[in-house]
C-alpha cells in the first residue's frame, strides 16, 4: 500500500530544520505485515529528543530511514500467527521489542533484549529486513516503528493493547517519554516514600520522571533544568523546588536543600556535564540514574576514590527498565486515578508536514512534547 511518511535521507542537517528541511514527506510503499506482525493506521505520534538526535547524527543510524518512535494508533492488518489482537484494537509502540526468548528477556529485562537491539541497530523489524521502500529502494525502519506516517507495519512484539476510552493522542506519550521517565524512578531506582530526588533536564522525560517521583511518594522533589518556564512547569506538577542549572553553585544548592545531596539524581539532558551536575548533587551513598543517550563519544570523568569511599552507584536506565506489558497499563491507570497527569505534558498537536519547523520548537527548547495527528 502506498501511505505518506516522514523520510530522513541523510543525517547532520543544519538549523534551522524549517529551512534545511532534513525531513521530506514522501509517499512510500508499505508491504504488508508478515507473519508475527501488525499493520497499524497511527493515530498520533510524539515528537523525541531520540528523534532529533538522528536528524542532527549525534545517533548514528543507517539512511534514508523513516523516523517516528512514540506513537498510538488501531490495528489495521494482521499478519499470519498474530491471534491474540483484532482489527480495530487501539495499540500504544513501543521502541524496543523484545524476542521473549534471549537472555535479558528470560531475566525479565525485555529493555535490553538482544535481538530487539540488533534489529534496530540495523533498522529492520524483529524478524529481519524492511517492510519500506520507495522506488524499489529500501527504506530503513526507525527503532522497529518509524511512527511518523499514516500507517506502519511492526512487529507483534512492538505493541501493547490499551483500552479504546484513552484518547490516542495522550496514548502515544506511554510509549517513551512515560515508560522512560516513570520507570527510571520506580523501577531502575525504586524510590520509595520519604525519598529525595533530583531531576536533572525537564524535557518530556524528566517531566515524567517528576510526575513518577511523586507518585512514589518522594520528598523533597528538586527540579533543574535551564529554561525558567520548565521550572515552573515542574513546581505545578509536583516538584518542592527548582534550581538553575545555569547556576555556577546549582549542586551546592541541591545539595543544601537537601540536607547534604539527595537519594536519587536523575539524568535526562543528554550532556556530559549535566550527568556531572547529577552525580555532584547526591549525597554519600546516594545513587544517579542517566536515562539520556548523548553522543557516543561523549564522556565522564570520575573521581574514583569519592565513587568508592562514599559508596555511591550511577546506573543507566533504558526504557525506563520496563516491561511494556506490565507497566503501560499500569501508568494508564495511574493516569486515569488523577496520579499521573501525562496530558500536562503535551505542548501542542501539530500536522505532520509542520515536522521541521516543530523539531526547531524542540531544539530551541520551547516545547515538551509536541504530537502530530493524523
Amino acid at each position: 500500500m502506498k501511505i505518506r511518511a516522514a523520510v530522513l535521507r541523510e543525517m547532520g542537517a543544519q538549523y534551522p530544520l524549517r529551512e534545511s528541511a532534513p525531513l521530506t514527506i514522501t509517499e512510500v510503499d508499505l508491504a504488508p505485515p508478515r507473519s508475527g506482525e501488525v499493520l497499524v493506521r497511527i493515530v498520533a505520534a510524539g515528537l523525541c529528543h531520540s528523534d532529533l538526535s538522528v536528524i542532527n547524527g549525534d545517533r548514528p543510524r543507517p539512511m534514508p530511514m523513516a523516523l517516528g518512535h512514540e506513537a498510538a494508533g488501531v490495528v489495521a492488518g494482521l499478519g499470519p500467527d498474530v491471534t491474540d489482537l483484532e482489527l480495530g484494537d487501539h495499540v500504544v509502540m513501543v521502541f524496543m521489542p523484545s524476542c521473549g526468548h534471549c537472555r535479558p528477556c528470560s531475566e525479565g529485562r525485555p529493555a535490553l533484549c538482544e535481538a530487539g537491539a540488533a534489529a534496530n541497530g540495523k533498522g529492520e523489524l524483529l524478524h529481519g529486513g524492511s517492510r519500506l521502500s520507495c522506488g524499489g529502494a529500501s527504506i530503513h525502519h526507525h527503532l522497529g516503528c518509524s511512527a511518523f506516517a499514516d500507517h506502519a507495519v511492526v512487529s507483534r512484539r512492538s505493541l501493547v493493547k490499551i483500552d479504546k476510552d484513552l484518547p490516542l493522542d495522550e496514548a502515544a506519550l506511554f510509549g517513551c517519554a512515560v515508560l522512560t521517565g516513570v520507570g527510571a524512578v520506580v523501577n531502575t531506582a525504586e524510590v520509595k516514600p520519604g525519598q529525595s530526588v533530583a531531576v536533572v533536564g525537564l524535557g518530556g522525560v524528566g517531566l515524567a520522571a517528576v510526575l513518577g517521583a511523586v507518585a512514589a511518594g518522594a520528598f523533597p522533589i528538586v527540579a533543574v533544568d535551564l529554561a525558567e518556564d520548565k521550572l515552573d512547569l515542574a513546581r505545578s506538577l509536583g516538584a518542592t523546588q527548582t534550581v538553575n542549572a545555569a547556576a555556577p553553585d546549582a549542586a551546592e544548592q541541591i545539595r543544601a536543600l537537601t540536607g547534604g545531596g539527595v537519594d536519587f539524581s536523575f539524568e535526562m539532558a543528554g550532556s556530559p556535564a549535566a550527568l556531572d551536575l547529577a552525580v555532584r548533587a547526591t549525597r554519600r551513598g546516594g545513587t544517579t540514574v542517566t536515562s539520556s543517550l548523548p553522543r557516543p563519544d561523549r564522556t565522564l570523568a570520575l573521581n574514583i576514590a569519592g565513587l568508592v569511599a562514599e559508596e555511591r552507584s550511577i546506573k543507566g536506565s533504558y526504557i525506563g527498565s520496563c516491561v511494556p506489558v506490565r507497566d503501560i497499563p499500569r501508568y494508564i491507570a495511574l493516569y486515569r486515578a488523577g496520579k499521573l497527569p501525562v496530558d500536562r505534558l503535551m505542548s501542542a498537536t501539530i500536522a505532520l508536514d509542520d515536522i521541521n519547523h516543530a523539531f526547531d520548537l524542540l531544539h530551541e527548547a520551547k516545547v515538551v512534547r509536541q504530537v502530530i495527528v493524523f
